[in-house]
C-alpha cells in the first residue's frame, strides 16, 4: 500500500533538491539542451511546472490538461523564460500541489489522469516525484540515476514492470540484480528473456532513459521496450 504522507514528504525533499541545483545555473544554461530529444532545460522545467499545476486539475476533478495540444503549446511558451521565473515557476507550482495534498481527506478515491488512465488518489504524490526524480536527472546538470533514493529505484521499477505486463510488444522478461532481487513483465513466453544489472540502469532502461548497454542480456536479446 503507497504511504502518501511518505512519499509527500520524499517529492518535497526531490523538489528542493532539483531547486537547489537548477539556482546554480545561469540564464544561457536554462537555453542549452537536455538529455531529452528536442527539449532545452528551459522546456523539461516548464513540463514540472505545468505538470504539477495538472495534477492540481487531476485531485480537483477537471482534466488532467485540457489537450494535448494545449500540454504542448504551454511547455513551449514557457521554454524560454528566464532561469529566476522558471524557478519561482517550479517552486510555487510544487506548493500548490503540496497544500492541496496537505487537504486531501479521501486518499483511496479513483481519481483520473491523462488519455483515460486511472489510479488512486494514494499514488499521485509518488507519480509526482517520478516526475521531479527523472527529470532533474535529465536536465544533465551533475544528478544522475545512482543518485536517487534505493526505494525510490525499487519502487519505479516495480511501477515500470508493472506497466508492461501483458504488453503484447513485449517478450516474457525477467530483470534481475546481483543481490538476488527480481521482476518479471511483458508477456508469456517458455522461456523468458533474462535481464540483469544494476538497480539504476535496469530502472534506466525501463524509463527510457538508457540504452541497455550496461545490462547483461541472457536467452535472447535485450527487448525493445514501447515509449512511455
Amino acid at each position: 500500500m503507497n504511504d502518501h504522507a511518505h512519499d509527500l514528504a520524499s517529492l518535497q525533499a526531490a523538489t528542493e533538491r532539483l531547486l537547489s541545483d537548477v539556482a546554480a545555473l545561469d540564464n544561457a544554461a536554462v537555453t542549452q539542451s537536455s538529455r531529452l530529444p528536442g527539449w532545452t532545460r528551459g522546456h523539461v522545467l516548464a513540463h514540472l511546472a505545468r505538470n504539477a499545476d495538472a495534477l492540481v486539475n487531476v485531485l480537483q476533478g477537471r482534466p488532467m490538461y485540457a489537450s494535448a495540444e494545449v500540454r504542448e503549446a504551454d511547455i513551449e511558451r514557457d521554454a524560454p523564460r528566464p532561469l529566476a521565473d522558471q524557478l519561482a515557476d517550479v517552486r510555487e507550482s510544487a506548493a500548490r500541489f503540496q497544500e492541496l495534498c496537505a487537504a486531501e481527506t479521501d486518499w483511496e478515491r479513483t481519481v483520473e489522469l491523462r488519455n483515460g488512465v486511472t489510479d488512486r488518489a494514494a499514488r499521485l504524490p509518488f507519480r509526482r516525484w517520478v516526475e521531479v526524480a527523472l527529470h532533474h536527472v535529465d536536465l544533465g546538470i551533475g544528478h544522475e540515476l545512482e543518485d536517487l533514493p534505493a526505494d525510490f529505484t525499487e519502487r519505479e521499477i516495480d511501477f515500470l514492470t508493472e506497466r508492461f505486463h501483458g504488453h503484447p510488444d513485449v517478450p516474457a522478461t525477467r530483470l534481475r540484480t546481483a543481490d538476488g532481487r527480481s521482476w518479471t513483465t511483458g508477456g508469456t513466453g517458455d522461456v523468458p528473456v533474462t535481464v540483469e544489472g544494476a538497480p539504476a540502469d535496469l530502472m534506466g532502461w525501463l524509463a527510457g532513459r538508457r540504452d541497455g548497454s550496461g545490462l547483461t542480456v541472457k536467452d535472447g536479446a535485450l527487448p525493445v521496450l514501447p515509449p512511455l
